[in-house]
């Protein structure tokens, strides 16, 4: 039986492959055309504090078309991939590198805690970003931790920033582009009662806003009094729950 299942899955490998073919070279040649990005410095800060923790069971959210949970799966991480589809992937979500299940972070069907949650370059496409926050809170096991990226701005927060006059692409994007500020990171803490670990600023633009001017390459670690468009931040559930805003309002 064992040599049947061996061929199968051999054979079963050689199909993919021939069937992935195609869509790798076009890829390939896709590749060469793309500019050099903000992820390396995303990815980097969320492996520093993967490094640096227990976590064993993964979450990411928004994961698209990325190859990161495979990334974290050759870490040797139990990773869960989620995305919503729809409202970003118009034409159908199909990810070559894991499986990505569809959920709405906002109001997930899975409950199942994890160690530690991803959201790379994700709640800024989210309307509604409290719901996104308290959906990926309540998915943390006590004191796990999450690790947010997004464009930022420390004194202004903008609603779409694809639809500003200046701005150096997004303009035809089928979804929006906040810039977040103190304050929304403010609120999610208080909303949840997580402890801020870390938040780090970089300069990635060389005008006020995100996709305002050229693309910085590699983008610099600023600060909250020099010009910064992306924040890298990381929230810990505390091991007891401390009052979020909610429970205070509800007089819990």
């Amino acid at each position: 039986m064992r040599p049947i299942r061996r061929l199968l899955g051999k054979s079963a490998r050689a199909l993919a492959s021939w069937a992935l073919y195609p869509v790798l070279r076009r890829e390939e040649k896709q590749e060469r055309l793309r500019r050099v990005n903000e992820r390396p410095i995303e990815y980097a800060f969320a492996l520093h504090w993967l490094a640096r923790s227990t976590a064993r069971d993964v979450l990411d959210i928004g994961t698209g078309q990325a190859a990161w949970p495979r990334v974290l799966a050759d870490c040797g991480f139990q990773v869960r991939a989620i995305d919503q589809g729809g409202s970003y992937w118009s034409g159908g979500l199909f990810n070559r590198h894991f499986l990505v299940r569809a959920d709405d972070i906002t109001c997930p069907t899975t409950d199942r805690k994890f160690d530690f949650i991803t959201c790379i370059s994700v709640l800024e496409h989210i309307v509604d970003h409290t719901a996104a926050i308290l959906g990926m809170y309540g998915l943390l096991r006590p004191t796990g931790r999450l690790v947010l990226t997004c464009p930022y701005n420390e004194r202004e927060f903008v609603e779409n920033v694809y639809l500003l006059p200046g701005a150096g692409y997004g303009r035809s994007a089928p979804y929006i582009c906040r810039v977040y500020s103190r304050r929304e990171v403010d609120r999610w803490i208080e909303a949840t009662g997580a402890n801020l670990l870390q938040q780090e600023l970089y300069t990635a633009f060389s005008g006020e806003l995100w996709t305002f001017g050229e693309r910085l390459v590699p983008p610099r670690l600023s600060s909250p009094s020099e010009p910064h468009h992306l924040t890298c931040i990381v929230l810990e559930k505390p091991a007891s729950p401390k009052p979020s805003r909610t429970d205070a309002m509800s007089g819990a």
